[in-house]
């Protein structure tokens, strides 16, 4: 997988290097894989993230998996569909929220995990059902809430099967 790039959309009222991130980054290089993360932080506007993380891979050229907690979780999918993208890894994806451009989503591509906590307090968690039944993604639900903070070894376990899944 020297050919792909990782790419890391941080939420809305997060940074690039959060507690969640620095784990997954460290999960993605035991699988030899290493993980850049963009620093959405002064755009506030879904859709303005989107823009640069087309730009970002745009300039990089190179298939890409594109894992995403929350805003970020819908940052990656609406990218997803412009440019050659081998997975998505979403942790509470922000779909179907008020103030959000996009509801439908096509051209995503075959590998999608999602997880989603049962008590998320932000986005709920029927609205990662109803992506992942739309779009036949894996879905873990589990005992948390929209942070996911008491999860880190659930969340990791899934992101070393999600990458193993994706072929480049």
């Amino acid at each position: 997988m020297k050919d792909v790039c990782l790419i890391w959309c941080h939420g809305a009222q997060s940074q690039p290097w959060g507690n969640k991130s620095k784990s997954l980054a460290d999960t993605a290089a035991a699988a030899g894989l290493s993980m850049d993360a963009i620093d959405f932080q002064d755009l506030p506007h879904a859709d303005d993230r989107v823009a640069l993380l087309l730009e970002k891979l745009n300039e990089i050229n190179k298939p890409a998996i594109l894992a995403g907690s929350s805003m970020g979780g819908y940052v990656a999918c609406a990218a997803a569909r412009q440019v050659n993208i081998l997975g998505l890894f979403l942790l509470a994806p922000a779909f179907y929220l008020p103030g959000y451009d996009r509801h439908v989503f096509s051209g995503l591509p075959e590998t999608i995990s999602i997880i989603h906590g049962w008590d998320d307090e932000v986005v709920p968690v029927e609205n990662s059902i109803r992506f992942a039944k739309l779009h036949k993604a894996s879905l873990h639900i589990i005992r948390d809430e929209h942070r996911l903070e008491n999860s880190t070894l659930a969340i990791n376990q899934c992101f070393t099967h999600f990458l193993e899944t994706v072929k480049p």
